[in-house]
Formats: C-alpha cells, sequence, structure tokens
C-alpha cells in the first residue's frame, strides 16, 4: 500500500489548508478529471481550483482504499464551504495515478447529496 500511505499522507496537508505541501506530492503535469466537470491540467491549475473552491479545508472521510499497483482508488464523503457560505456535502469515488511517488493523474466521480 506504498502510494495509498502517499496519498493519506498527502490529504492530510488539504485537510490542515496546507495546499502548497500536497501539491509538492504531485507531479509538475499532473491532470485532475471531474467526471462531467471539468479538466484541470497542470500544478497551477490545481493550485487555482484549491484557491477557488477549497475556501475552508474541506472536510473527508474515507470510506475504502484500494491499491492496485499504480493506482489508488478511494471512496468517501467531502464536505465543501460554498462562496454563499452554505456546506455542501459529496459522496466521492477517486482513481488516483501515481508515477515515481507522485499523483500524476486524478480521476474523480463526485456526486452532491441533495437534502
Amino acid at each position: 500500500m506504498k502510494n495509498a500511505m502517499i496519498l493519506h499522507k498527502a490529504n492530510e496537508f488539504v485537510k490542515k489548508g496546507n495546499y502548497e505541501s500536497f501539491l509538492a506530492y504531485c507531479t509538475q503535469d499532473t491532470k485532475w478529471v471531474f467526471v462531467g466537470e471539468r479538466i484541470l491540467e497542470g500544478r497551477d491549475k490545481v493550485r487555482e481550483y484549491m484557491k477557488e473552491f477549497y475556501l475552508e479545508p474541506p472536510v473527508f472521510t474515507v470510506e475504502k482504499t484500494i491499491e492496485d499497483g499504480s493506482y489508488v482508488t478511494v471512496t468517501g464523503e467531502i464536505t465543501l464551504k460554498a462562496a454563499n457560505g452554505t456546506y455542501n456535502h459529496y459522496d466521492y469515488c477517486d482513481v488516483w495515478r501515481f508515477e515515481n511517488g507522485k499523483i500524476a493523474e486524478l480521476k474523480a466521480f463526485v456526486i452532491e447529496k441533495k437534502s
């Protein structure tokens, strides 16, 4: 579970709002695909995304982590604060790909929970 441990260690920085330390775990040309929403190419685009959407550090729980070679799949729940001050809750399934111990790619399936 080497890559899974790296991912969970990196995500501890996200939980604390230390996004630059998290980004150090990503390749320069990391690619993040939010299925049906947007594609981010490169560490700078991920940084911009975090500044826009992580107004406060996200609160997330991990339900399952599955590692297979250079891939780590994680399922769980995440809560994000919106610009209007409300909190939105989501279920997610993230598929991460690693290269040489760094996050090279993310394919995220994120579904908003309706109250």
